[in-house]
This record gives C-alpha cells, structure tokens and sequence, in this order.
C-alpha cells in the first residue's frame, strides 16, 4: 500500500493485529509493528489511539464499583440525571462518569483515563519515532458527549507532535472578511475522523490518519491541555451542580461597570419565587446613580447611629458596628428588594394573620435568593446586608418609595475584586431531622 496520500487528500488506515494489552505491555512497540506491517507508517503520519489500551498498558484497571471509582476520578459535578453523572476529571476533562468505563474490561473491574495523556502521548511518539523512524504525532482519544448535540464522538485527550488547534483569525474568507474567532480544534476533528475506523465493536483501537503532515510538530507541542477552555473564558461552565454554590457573599468589589441587561435577567429569575394565593408581592429598587446610593447609605448611617447612641453605646462601639455596612459602599449598584403584601387575608385570628404575614415574607426570600444566584449566574458578585429592614421608614423616603412597600434588606452588586474562599463543608445530617 502506498504510504503517500495525494495532495489535497486525507487517508484514514485502520491498524489490525494488535493483541488485548495488559499492565506493562510495550505499547509503543505493539503499535509500531502492527503499523509496519499493516498499512505501513510515513513521514507526518498520525497515530489516533484510542485510551483504553493506554489506560491498560498502564495498569489504570482497578477492582472498585463504578459509582465509588466515579466519585474518586472527580473533582466537580456538573450535572446529574437520573443514573447518569457529568464530572470534571482532574485533567480538566468534562465527561461522562469521569471517564470511567466498565466496557471491555473483566467483571468487576473499570478502566479510569491516564494519569497524564499529554504525557502518555509524548512517550508514546518518542519511542515509535526511534523505533520506526518516521516523524509522527500520536493522538490519545475518549469518547466525550456534546452539550447541544446527540450522539457521542472521539475527543483528543492526549496529544503529542501535533498542532491540535488550528488559528483561522486573522485570515480573510472567500469574500474577503477577516475572521476574528475561528480557531479549528484539528486534534478533535482528527479523532472524531479516526473513529469512523476505529468504531467501538471492530476491536481496532488504532488507526493512522494520513494527509496532515503539515500539522506534525516533530516536538511534544502544547498537547491537548491547549483544548480544555479555561473557566474565566467558559460562558457555560455553571452545570446544574455549580449553580446554587456559585452564589457568594462578596464584600469587595471593582470598579468596573455593572450591566443593566444582566440585573434585569437577575430580577426576572428573582420573580419565578413561590408566593402565597397568586400573587406577585416582589419589588426592586434599583440605585444606578451614585447620587441615590450615597443619599440611601448617608440617611441609614445617620438613623443608625442616633438608634445605637440612644441604646446607650459608645462611640468606639458605633464605629465598629457601622463598618457592616461597608460592603454596601464599596458596591458600583444597590438593589433594594421590597415586599409589597396587600394580597395578604385578614383573619380575626392573630395567630392566622401572623402566618399570613410569614408566608409573605417567606416568600420574599425565595426571590431574594433567585436574585443572588441568577446575578452569580452572569458572572456578578452580590452581598445581602439587612440593615434596611431597621429603618424601613428612612428608606422609602430616601428613595420616594410608595407607601406600600416594605424594605427587605440591601443587595450591594458588583464585579469581584479578588476570587472567593473556599467554601466550609457543611454535613446535610447536622441540619435535618429523619422522622
């Protein structure tokens, strides 16, 4: 078989003859010589392997049930459905069970990825080069779902000696406009070609993808770690299982703008909360201008302290109970969320007419936290402080409120100065009660 492609042409060769690998095999050697004597290996050729022998090879075959192996391959839920997990692997990878596959493998037994593909990739394309001869990039791939798509593709997890993206910016189309964003991930489309071959019932897990010399390094190359998006460049890194713990509270905020848009998708989540006999009892005061934040914060000083000066406190006590309100002047825009309650019934009852009231408040709060999270959502920092319920009355007339509605608190909003703390573990059994 020839073992030059036509210009312009691309050849995808299966490689058969490999035998089933266990811990420690010489997989560079194996490959190698079902290459050579199969469909052959030339200059710029591309070794597409799939992982589960890698992983083998390197004794990554462990007695663990599936689930305990998932847990342990972990490092963040995304998201969960029903039997099915979508993990952050220490890689970086998000997939499927963490990659953790029970498939072609003994009973009671699942392969977890590589320790490191990048690095498997390289050993792996050194020892074939000197073996063989041929200057040839190696793809390591798992099988990964998409988002947005059915269906399941193979993904390079490992490379070495292969640009695995290709950038387009810069570069004018066949109508002559300059592309800014096209940057091709040519180690995906790759795999994803190899895997026509390949397949997952063929017992073939190698295959050579020839016509792309151009993209082989002939050096390891910045591997398939340049594919992973970092997270401050992920607009839909949020997985169901990161929503809730994304909402902080921030205290320190930059300068920069907040944007009106992401506040008002903000306040129509906050707006989805439960409330009592259908009817919509959530307002939001929202104190762009810097003129109206500092009116509010001035005002609500100036009642707090005449309240703690008439409690009898001193004026170093003053001083460090007025610093909770700081957060609130460091904030580049203040929500202030209000309960309007006139759905509310009247009963003869005190008792009855409390918990009208407390369903009103309760509800209250289930927008306020619909707000703090769907701003962590657009990326926004926030900090509830309650000092407005204390002085409801100086509030509304700093602001002209109407007469109806009732302060709730105060939500400073703003872009992060600095990252968030980890977060204490909490134990869900110290706060529940099984009866």
């Amino acid at each position: 078989m020839s073992q030059r492609a036509e210009a312009g042409s691309l050849t995808v060769l299966p490689v058969p003859g490999l035998p089933e690998i266990s811990p420690g095999a010489d997989l560079a050697g194996l490959i190698g010589e079902a290459a050579m004597a199969g469909p052959g290996l030339a200059d710029g050729d591309i070794l597409v392997i799939t992982s589960k022998i890698v992983s083998k090879a390197e004794d990554r075959v462990v007695s663990m049930e599936r689930d305990a192996a998932i847990r342990a391959e972990t490092v963040r839920v995304v998201a969960r459905r029903g039997a099915t997990t979508i993990s952050q692997t220490r890689h970086g990878l998000v997939m499927a069970a963490a990659g953790v596959d029970e498939s072609n493998t003994r009973p009671g037994t699942v392969v977890l990825l590589p320790v490191d593909p990048d690095g498997s990739a390289e050993a792996l394309r050194k020892d074939l080069s000197e073996r063989t001869g041929r200057r040839v990039g190696v793809i390591i791939t798992d099988t990964m779902g998409r988002p947005w798509r059915s269906g399941q593709t193979d993904t390079a997890i490992g490379v070495a000696g292969v640009a695995p993206l290709r950038d387009h910016r810069g570069q004018a189309d066949t109508f002559g406009k300059v592309l800014e964003v096209t940057v091709a991930a040519v180690a995906d489309e790759i795999a994803g070609a190899a895997d026509l071959i390949k397949q997952k019932t063929t017992g073939i897990p190698v295959a050579i993808v020839r016509g792309l010399s151009e993209l082989v390094t002939g050096t390891a190359g910045p591997g398939a770690a340049a594919l992973i998006r970092p997270a401050e460049d992920d607009m839909f890194r949020l997985g169901a299982g990161d929503v809730l713990a994304a909402r902080r509270t921030v205290r320190d905020f930059s300068a920069a703008p907040v944007s009106a848009a992401a506040v008002r998708r903000a306040i129509a989540a906050a707006v989805t909360a439960p409330a009592p006999h259908h009817s919509l009892p959530w307002r939001f005061a929202v104190l762009e201008s810097e003129q109206a934040r500092t009116r509010l914060l001035d005002d609500m000083l100036a009642a707090w302290q005449a309240d703690l000066t008439a409690d009898g406190f001193t004026p170093e006590q003053i001083a460090r109970r007025v610093r909770r309100g700081e957060p609130l002047r460091r904030a580049p825009l203040i929500i202030v969320p209000c309960l309007v309650a006139d759905a509310a019934h009247e009963y003869p009852d005190p008792r009855r007419n409390a918990a009208e009231r407390t369903m009103f408040v309760v509800s209250m709060g289930a927008a306020v936290q619909n707000l703090l999270v769907a701003l962590a959502v657009e990326g926004l920092g926030s900090c509830w402080v309650s000092s407005t319920l204390f002085c409801r009355d100086v509030v509304a007339a700093a602001l002209g409120l109407p007469p109806d509605w009732e302060p709730m608190g105060a939500i400073g909003v703003g872009h992060p100065a600095a990252a968030a703390g980890e977060r204490p573990a909490r134990e869900p059994d110290d706060f529940t009660v099984r009866i």
